[in-house]
């Protein structure tokens, strides 16, 4: 095969160890040198591993996403020289030879035959806001989960507040708690502290609220348990204050963005953390709805076409789509509510959520390559896309291009 790079470097990289392979020129004409050392995964050992890559004017350096571990040689090495995050499964070795010196030299070889592409890396600012989304969601799971382990503590003191309570934790649910907690046990006075339309369920909140709450003992769990969501609601604000100064800078652009209808500020937020502003990455927009496995994949073979499977995308994309096209579902008078309820009457509401998501993310890349807001097309897009007077441009316009002159002549009825 033709070497398409001539100094590259193939690097397998572990917790502690990074093992790099260089394939270089050798000496004599058309022959191939290489030499394979291991550093230490260190800020001292990647500075040597640096050093010597740049002393032998490698071109291009690959390594696999390995878990997180890839994270520190990337940093180190992408401002010295050209640096690739090569996907795991395009890089299946022979079996049998699996060694890590092995894997880092069929690297090298890949990448010096151009056999492997790059997966998409973001800058340092988009790699930083994701770390902050990406936590801000494990906080939000944790205060959920906090949320549940409440309910069975209060399930197994014989209180029955979420048979009448549209939600698990309100003011109203925080409030009876609290009171709970200091030793009030009647059903009555607990009843009195509801708040909002809550108030107007008193008969039944009096019933759900008999209980059998010990102080001693459900007082102690319950009250740990609302410290602890007191303290992961601070630090979802801290983490929202800190992610809405990153994106400042880009207010314009992320209120071009929140024009797509059912797309909140966290859905936002997450979009571009996830995806990035740079819409050169990505040539159309069907490239990035593949990217993020928002479409359907290919699978034919022998002329037969077989339904294939979306790829695995980021999982925290994904989530921040579906609760968009859930919302866009859910709108009035626009378009991705049309397109849903369509798809919905005749493939389901799975499908027809993919497939909103899929308006969504396309919307997406149009909006950022074009700095321009939505373009909302009406619920009767459809309608208006199949009807006769449509219809009849698009047969005018085939046989123009045909080199015919068309004249239109309505018909008379009869």
């Amino acid at each position: 095969m033709d070497v398409i790079v001539d100094r590259v470097a193939g690097l397998d990289v572990h917790r502690d160890t990074a093992v790099a392979t260089i394939r270089v020129p050798g000496r004599r004409r058309g022959s191939r040198h290489h030499e394979t050392r291991t550093y230490q995964t260190t800020v001292r050992g990647l500075g040597e591993l640096g050093n010597w890559l740049v002393a032998e004017h490698i071109e291009l350096a690959g390594m696999e996403a390995t878990g997180i571990y890839w994270k520190p040689v990337f940093a180190a090495l992408e401002d010295r020289l050209a640096c690739w995050l090569l996907n795991a499964h395009h890089m299946h070795n022979v079996p049998g030879r699996k060694t890590d010196v092995a894997d880092s030299a069929w690297i090298a070889q890949l990448l010096e035959h151009g056999l492997v592409r790059p997966s998409f890396v973001p800058p340092p600012e988009m790699r930083d806001l994701r770390d902050l989304t990406r936590s801000r969601s494990a906080v939000t799971q944790e205060r959920t989960r906090m949320i549940q382990r409440l309910e069975k503590v209060m399930q197994d003191a014989g209180i029955k507040l979420t048979s009448v309570a549209s939600q698990a934790y309100s003011k109203s649910v925080r409030a009876i708690v609290d009171a709970l907690i200091r030793g009030e046990g009647d059903p009555k006075a607990l009843a009195a502290l509801a708040k909002g339309r809550l108030r107007s369920k008193q008969d039944r909140l009096v019933e759900a609220l008999g209980n059998r709450f010990r102080p001693e003992h459900h007082g102690v769990l319950a009250a740990r348990l609302l410290d602890h969501i007191d303290s992961l609601e601070e630090a979802s604000a801290t983490l929202d204050a800190e992610i809405g100064r990153r994106l400042a800078p880009h207010a314009d652009l992320v209120e071009l963005i929140r024009s797509i209808p059912g797309v909140g500020p966290k859905n936002v937020q997450v979009l571009i953390a996830e995806i990035g502003l740079d819409m050169e990455v990505f040539p159309t927009s069907a490239h990035l709805a593949s990217w993020a496995g928002i479409c359907p994949g290919n699978n034919a073979s022998g002329g037969k076409r077989r339904p294939g499977h979306t790829r695995p995308g980021s999982r925290w994309l994904k989530q921040a789509l579906t609760e968009a096209a859930w919302g866009a579902a859910r709108t009035r008078g626009t378009y991705l509510a049309a397109h849903h309820a369509q798809i919905k009457g005749r493939a389901g509401r799975f499908k027809a959520i993919g497939a909103t998501r899929h308006d969504i993310i396309v919307a997406y890349w149009h909006i950022v390559h074009d700095r321009v807001p939505y373009r909302e097309l009406g619920s009767d897009w459809i309608a208006r896309r199949y009807s006769p007077e449509r219809r009849a441009q698009r047969l005018i316009s085939q046989l123009e291009d045909l080199g015919m002159r068309v004249t239109v002549v309505p018909g008379t009825s009869a």
